[in-house]
C-alpha cells in the first residue's frame, strides 16, 4: 500500500491493520461457508491414524491402550466419511490393526490393561481367525 493510500484510508478512519483484519475475517467466513463436516472429520481421522501408528510403532512412544482407543475411534467414524476416503481409511485401519496385534503379541501377557472396553476392541493375539487386522466389508 502506498503512503498516499494509507493517508486517504487514515483520513477516512480506516487503519491499515483494521482493513487487513476485516479482509481476513471475510476470507475466513468464506472458507467456513464452503467447509463440510466430512472434510473436518477426514482430517481428524487422518490425524488419529498417524498418532495411533506412532503409539504402536515407535518404541519410545509405545502405548497400546492409546492405540486401542485410536483404532476404536477410527472404526466408529469411518462409515461417516465419503466413499473413496472411507476405503482408504479402511485400508489404513487394517494395517493399524495388524501392527497392533503384532505389538500386543510381543508384550508378555498380551495387551496391558486387558483391553476390554465393552465395544469391539482390537483382538488380543490368537483371538480370532483369519488373522487380526483383515478388514472385510460389513465387519465394521
Amino acid at each position: 500500500m502506498s503512503a498516499e493510500e494509507e493517508q486517504s484510508r487514515s483520513a477516512a478512519g480506516d487503519a491499515p491493520g483494521q482493513a487487513n483484519e476485516e479482509e481476513l475475517r471475510a476470507r475466513l467466513e468464506d472458507e467456513l461457508r464452503k467447509l463440510r463436516v466430512q472434510d473436518v472429520l477426514l482430517q481428524s481421522v487422518v490425524s488419529m491414524i498417524n498418532l495411533t501408528s506412532r503409539r504402536i510403532a515407535k518404541e519410545d512412544e509405545r502405548d497400546l491402550e492409546q492405540a486401542r482407543i485410536g483404532i476404536e475411534a477410527i472404526r466408529a467414524l469411518v462409515d461417516l466419511l465419503d466413499a473413496e476416503p472411507a476405503q482408504q481409511v479402511r485400508n489404513a485401519l487394517s494395517e493399524l490393526q495388524m501392527h497392533y496385534a503384532r505389538a500386543a503379541g510381543e508384550m508378555p501377557g498380551g495387551e496391558p490393561g486387558g483391553g476390554a472396553s465393552g465395544g469391539e476392541a482390537p483382538p488380543e493375539p490368537g483371538e480370532r481367525k483369519p488373522p487380526p487386522g483383515l478388514w472385510t466389508p460389513g465387519s465394521g
